[in-house]
């Protein structure tokens, strides 16, 4: 595999996502670190020679830049027993990453990096007002998550796949945003199992 160079932020879920996985894999990962609260991902080195958009995670293979998290992990799990060999499982892994996408990051991170990172001191008028909605939609997401993992270890087949680690990277630290995680016991219990399978790396290293 050609060199691999990870161009992100820390404290992005997003990016410890794509670290999880080559952690679990034993993949060689190199890290160029990027303050987003500090604008270096908007510099025109940056749009000019990472990503025209300005957003992390990138993932670097070679000289070429793939962005986004979700492709990023299937880049590198390919082939790999985190990518389930049956059709359905495959479908079923997707599904479960859209719905971190679309259900579970945008309100659950979303609140993590408003209130445990900014804080609400520094939230605009419009951001504060868009908390309890968010909050709510978070509860929804934890919850329905909590309901599947009543009767399975992992969210899709009989081992953890990328579905697991997309969810993983933000639910573990969603106490940051302020959700009561001891209220999803099923949950809780997953969280454990993912922090004990070998390869495991905790988001801040």
């Amino acid at each position: 595999m050609e060199k691999l160079i990870l161009h992100e932020d820390p404290i992005s879920g997003n990016c410890y996502k794509i670290r999880l996985v080559a952690a679990h894999l034993g993949l060689p990962l190199e890290r160029r670190a990027y303050d987003i609260r500090k604008g270096e991902t908007r510099t025109p080195e940056f749009l000019a020679g990472v990503s025209a958009n300005g957003r992390i995670p990138v993932l670097q293979v070679g000289d070429r830049f793939l962005a986004e998290s979700g492709a990023a992990c299937w880049y590198l799990a390919e082939g790999s027993p985190l990518i389930p060999a049956d059709r359905f499982e495959r479908a079923d892994m997707l599904h479960w990453m859209f719905f971190e996408q679309y259900h579970h990051e945008p309100n659950v991170a979303t609140l993590r990096f408003w209130l445990g990172i900014i804080g609400e001191g520094g939230l605009s008028d419009a951001q504060r007002a868009a908390v309890p909605g968010r909050r709510a939609a978070g509860e929804a997401a934890l919850a329905l998550m909590d309901a599947h993992l009543a009767g399975h270890d992992f969210f899709v087949g009989g081992g953890p796949s990328l579905a697991d680690i997309a969810l993983y990277a933000y639910t573990h630290v969603a106490d940051e945003g302020g959700f009561a995680l001891e209220h999803y016991p099923h949950l809780g219990r997953w969280l454990g199992r993912m922090a004990a399978l070998p390869g495991h790396i905790p988001m801040e290293e």
